[in-house]
C-alpha cells in the first residue's frame, strides 16, 4: 500500500524544485509548477489522490479570492470602464471564435463547439494573480487594471456556461440567495472580527474567511456551479477589509503559496499527456492560434482606446490570454455531461494548459513593464486612464 507520506514527498519535492527553478530562471514558479506536473506525469508516474484534489481545489479557491481581494475598490471605479471594455472583449471574441472554429473547421457538433468556445474565452485568475504577486505589479494601476479585467471575462464565462448548460432549480436558487446577502454583510461584519479577535495566534480572523469560503464553495457545487464562482465575489467585496488589512492579506498569501497552490498547479499539468499532445497536435496548434489571435483582435485595440503604452498594451493582451482555471472547468464540464468525448476533452484541457504557460512566458520574458510603485508619482498609464475615463464621464449628457 502506498504512503500518503511518500506521496506528500513526491509532489512537494516537485514544488520546491519548482521554486529554485523559478528563481533561478526568472520565470513565473506557477508556469514551472504545471511544468512540473507535466513531467511528474509522463515520466514519473505522478497522480493524483482525493486529499490531493482536495488541497488543489482549495488552492483555486484560495487564490481566486486574493484575485478578488487584491482589486482595490477606489481604484477599480476609477478604471471601471477600461476594465469593463478590455474585460468583455476579452470573452466575446475568443468565445465566438472558438465556437465558430469547433463548429465550421473543426467538424464538432453544435454543443460541443459551445463548449469550445466556452472553455477558451477564459482568462486564468490563477495564473495572472501568481505574475502580478511575483512581479508586484498586483500594487499598481496596470495590475489592478488588468486583474480587473480578468473578473469581466471570467463573469462573462460562467454567465455563458450558465445560459448554455445549467439547470436553474432550487438549489441554484438556494445558492444565490445566500451568496447575495453573503456579499452585502461581509464587508460589515469581517472588520468587526478583525478588530475583536485579530492579531492572535489562532487566527480566528482567517478562519472566518476559509468559512465564508467554504460554505459558498459548498452551496456552489449543489447548484452545479463552480466553488471558484463565489471565492472572486467574497474577495472583491472584502477588498475594502483588506487595504486596510494589509497584514492578514500578506497572512493568506503566505499560506495560499506555500501550502496549497503547488498543488493546484502540478495537477493541472497532470491532465496533458505527452501522447494526447502528438494525436491531436494540429488541432492544439490551431485552437491555441485562434484563441491567441481572438485575444489580440478584440484586447489589443481596446488598450490602444484607453491609451495604455505600446508595451504595457501588449503585456495586457498576452496576460488576457492565458487560461486554467475556468477553462479547464469548463471542459471537465463538458466531459462529465458526455457533451464532448475524451479525445475532445484533452484537445481544449491541453489547449487550456498551454494557454496558460505561452503568452505568459511571452509577457514576462519581452514584455514585463517596469513596476512603479503607488508611492511614486503617478504613471503615464495612470494618468491616461483619469483622463480617458474623465472625458468619458463629461461626454455623457
Amino acid at each position: 500500500m502506498e504512503s500518503i507520506w511518500g506521496t506528500a514527498s513526491l509532489w512537494v519535492l516537485l514544488a520546491l524544485a519548482a521554486s529554485l527553478v523559478s528563481i533561478r530562471i526568472g520565470l513565473s514558479v506557477a508556469l514551472v509548477e504545471i511544468f512540473m506536473g507535466f513531467l511528474g506525469g509522463n515520466l514519473l508516474g505522478l497522480h493524483t489522490a482525493p486529499w490531493i484534489d482536495f488541497l488543489a481545489a482549495f488552492g483555486a479557491v484560495l487564490l481566486t479570492f486574493l484575485a478578488g481581494a487584491e482589486i482595490d475598490p477606489v481604484s477599480l471605479r476609477k478604471h471601471l470602464k477600461a476594465s469593463i471594455a478590455i474585460g468583455t472583449v476579452s470573452f466575446l471574441f475568443p468565445f465566438l471564435g472558438a465556437w465558430a472554429f469547433a463548429y465550421y473547421l473543426a467538424g464538432w457538433d453544435l454543443r460541443a463547439a459551445q463548449i469550445a468556445g466556452i472553455a477558451l474565452s477564459t482568462t486564468s485568475v490563477a495564473v495572472v494573480y501568481a505574475v502580478m504577486v511575483e512581479s508586484r505589479l498586483n500594487e499598481t494601476a496596470l495590475g489592478k487594471l488588468i486583474l480587473a479585467a480578468c473578473f469581466i471575462t471570467d463573469l462573462g464565462t460562467i454567465v455563458a456556461l450558465g445560459l448554455f448548460f445549467a439547470s436553474f432549480d432550487l438549489r441554484m436558487l438556494l445558492f444565490i440567495g445566500v451568496m447575495a446577502p453573503a456579499l452585502w454583510l461581509l464587508p460589515r461584519i469581517a472588520p468587526k472580527i478583525i478588530a475583536r479577535w485579530g492579531g492572535r495566534i489562532s487566527a480566528p480572523e482567517t478562519k472566518f474567511f476559509f468559512l465564508v469560503l467554504f460554505v459558498l464553495a459548498w452551496l456552489a457545487t449543489s447548484a452545479q456551479s463552480e466553488a471558484v464562482l463565489p471565492a472572486y465575489l467574497v474577495g472583491l467585496a472584502s477588498a475594502g477589509v483588506f487595504v486596510r488589512e494589509r497584514a492578514l492579506l500578506q497572512q493568506l498569501r503566505t499560506v495560499a503559496f506555500t501550502a496549497l497552490t503547488p498543488f493546484y498547479f502540478i495537477k493541472a499539468g497532470l491532465f496533458v499527456s505527452f501522447s494526447g499532445i502528438l494525436a491531436g497536435l494540429g488541432l492544439i496548434l490551431a485552437f491555441l492560434g485562434m484563441k491567441m489571435a481572438a485575444k489580440l483582435v478584440g484586447v489589443w485595440p481596446a488598450t490602444r482606446f484607453f491609451h495604455l503604452p505600446n508595451k504595457e498594451g501588449t503585456y495586457t493582451t498576452l496576460l488576457m490570454s492565458t487560461g486554467l482555471t475556468f477553462g479547464s472547468i469548463s471542459a471537465l464540464f463538458g466531459l462529465t455531461q458526455g457533451v464532448i468525448d475524451q479525445s475532445q476533452y484533452t484537445i481544449l484541457v491541453t489547449v487550456v494548459i498551454a494557454s496558460a504557460v505561452v503568452p505568459t512566458f511571452i509577457a514576462q520574458t519581452w514584455f514585463r513593464p517596469k513596476v512603479v510603485l503607488p508611492s511614486a508619482p503617478a504613471s503615464a498609464l495612470e494618468a491616461s486612464l483619469e483622463q480617458v475615463e474623465t472625458a468619458s464621464s463629461r461626454a455623457q449628457p
